[in-house]
């Protein structure tokens, strides 16, 4: 699992995501890419197990490039505790993303098999996603 080897605080407000992503959303990298239609966050189960679903469908052949990482921590409180007495503790990691980022690239396969790669990764994660070919 994607997670940082250090981090400054334990704990982080949950905050906003509003716009659209400026930074990393064009596909730069590889051939196809998978791209973000709406707002959300990514657990890096979710980021893991899109990937995994690439691997398996494109085999050997061609690269992956993961373009997110999860580095912002989400916080749990345990099962039947009542209100109050502080925050939770870190349970896990998550990337926040915007509308336009671009989540994944291949290349090296032919764009059928890229394609039909990237619509598997796509069912294993929260948002809306479009796949977008590089000009």
């Amino acid at each position: 699992m994607l997670s940082p080897k250090k981090i400054r605080y334990r704990k982080q407000h949950k905050g906003f995501l509003k716009g659209r992503a400026t930074r990393g959303n064009s596909v730069s990298f590889g051939e196809i890419g998978l791209k973000t239609i709406e707002h959300g966050r990514i657990s890096n189960q979710q980021i893991e197990s899109a990937r995994i679903a690439i691997m398996r469908h494109i085999r050997r052949g061609g690269k992956v490039y993961i373009r997110l990482f999860p580095d912002k921590p989400f916080t749990e409180k345990p099962a039947e505790t009542r209100q109050g007495k502080g925050k939770g503790s870190p349970a896990g990691w998550v990337a926040p993303v915007r509308p336009g980022k671009v989540l994944y690239e291949i290349t090296g396969v032919n764009l059928e098999q890229a394609r039909e790669a990237l619509v598997r990764a796509a069912h294993k994660l929260p948002v809306k996603t479009k796949i977008v070919v590089k000009e």
